[in-house]
């Protein structure tokens, strides 16, 4: 499973983010969700989740998050 983070950002106009002190922090932010998320995934398999409904679970969780953006 590669757990890198991506190699570009897509910006909202569809270039690429080049400014290098946010591609750190989308990085930096990419390695902890990831490693959070295995953590979790792994804690409710052990515990008896069947994997397939924890996979449904966590991609409903990314779905419902609300954006960021205000909105007028």
């Amino acid at each position: 499973m590669s757990t890198a983070a991506p190699a570009t950002w897509p910006g909202a106009d569809g270039a690429p983010i080049s400014c290098r002190e946010k591609l750190k922090v989308l990085a930096e932010n990419h390695n902890e969700l990831a490693q959070v998320m295995r953590d979790a995934f792994e804690d409710a398999v052990l515990m008896g989740v069947d994997e397939a409904a924890m996979r449904d679970i966590l991609t409903r969780l990314v779905a419902e998050l609300p954006s960021p953006k205000r909105r007028g």
